[in-house]
């Protein structure tokens, strides 16, 4: 494999849009001769990922019509990444100039956002990539050998933007390819990029109103193409398990404040009614395994509870709260609380992400409609 990245890193200062000799011969090599040989690694680095990443899958491109100054080649999981703009990958770069190889966990342009796939602003990738790195360091406590930048040295945008989706890198130089242990920094990222994948299982990379978004519209359209979503998300009961704790972690929180509290979570709109020296709050209570908060989900019911109560209300998010199975039961452990007592609601935004669409009661059917037989 050394050979072969040798051989792209001499091509490099080749670069042209067109299809020269040179070029044909960097996308063979690119699309066939590398990419065949990652795939004949699949089955070791296969070892580094958990046994439901079984669709491990490796691609190339050199550009599409036009050749590219960065060329790639990516291993990923078809279900955690269905395209390159999707998700996270290992990804093999070139600098420009062929001066180096960068080893590389990234992330596609695109993520899935109040239920649909939308594209990311810089702002977005960097919280991204920033993220992937956390969930690395909090299992190694070191970027290391990763703890490289990445800089591809070219002119046109699209690098940039692999350069900006880059969560992190190893850069190696042409000239020290045949003496680094490429197979284990190969391994090294993929381990990485499973404990990614881990986290993503538990949707800890989407806020809870997106986790909630999502789940809506899974139910709307269930047809729809969610290649990159099979295995994502938490069952039913899962999700009761990480409520129940977000609702005791929450009544502790109230108590330490003086607070006593009433759960009401089962008869009424919000969760807890809360009591301090004459004052009550209606509280609601979220639970989640995200690492962003920026968003929940909301009935109509409580968004006008709190509307109407407004001053008297509060709102009581638990992150970060981790799930083991032990045995097949899910158990929730830890969480960080943040809470909103006094709550305005309207200092947030309120986004309808689905609508209940009901027939007009007039009394009879519209003259005008057509039943299709069966």
């Amino acid at each position: 494999m050394e050979i072969t990245l040798g051989q792209i890193c001499s091509l490099q200062p080749k670069y042209t849009s067109s299809n020269t000799p040179d070029m044909q011969e960097r996308g063979h090599l690119i699309r066939s001769v590398l990419a065949g040989e990652l795939r004949s690694r699949l089955p070791s680095l296969r070892k580094a990922f958990d046994s439901v990443f079984d669709d491990l899958a490796v691609e190339g491109s050199d550009g599409i019509g036009r050749k590219t100054e960065a060329p790639w080649v990516r291993i990923f999981s078809k279900a955690m990444s269905p395209t390159p703009r999707e998700g996270f990958y290992l990804v093999i770069h070139f600098a420009a100039d062929g001066s180096a190889v960068f080893i590389t966990v990234g992330c596609g342009s695109t993520i899935w956002r109040g239920g649909d796939l939308r594209p990311v602003s810089d702002d977005e990738l960097k919280t991204r990539t920033s993220w992937a790195r956390l969930i690395v360091q909090q299992k190694w406590k070191s970027l290391i050998p990763f703890d490289d930048k990445i800089f591809l040295g070219a002119k046109a945008q699209l690098p940039r933007t692999f350069e900006k989706a880059t969560g992190f890198a190893k850069r190696i130089a042409a000239s020290e390819l045949n003496t680094t242990d490429l197979d284990l920094l190969l391994f090294r990222a993929a381990e990485r990029l499973n404990e990614i994948y881990l986290a993503q299982i538990e949707q800890r990379d989407l806020s809870p109103g997106d986790q909630s978004a999502d789940e809506i519209s899974i139910i709307a359209k269930p047809l729809r193409n969610r290649a990159g979503k099979q295995g994502r998300g938490l069952t039913a009961k899962e999700r009761q398990v990480i409520e129940r704790h977000a609702m005791t972690l929450a009544i502790k929180h109230l108590s330490i404040n003086g607070y006593e509290s009433q759960d009401t979570s089962a008869t009424k709109s919000f969760d807890i009614l809360a009591k301090r020296a004459g004052e009550e709050l209606l509280v609601e209570v979220k639970g989640t395994t995200s690492d962003f908060c920026d968003s929940v989900l909301m009935t109509k019911n409580e968004v006008n509870l709190h509307r109407a109560h407004k001053g008297s209300t509060g709102l009581i998010i638990v992150s970060k709260i981790r799930l083991s199975r032990d045995n097949g039961e899910p158990t929730a452990t830890g969480g960080e609380i943040e809470a909103l007592l006094g709550w305005d609601i309207d200092e947030w935004t309120s986004d309808p992400i689905a609508f209940q669409v009901s027939r007009k009661s007039n009394g009879s059917i519209a003259r005008n409609q057509t039943r299709t037989p069966r």
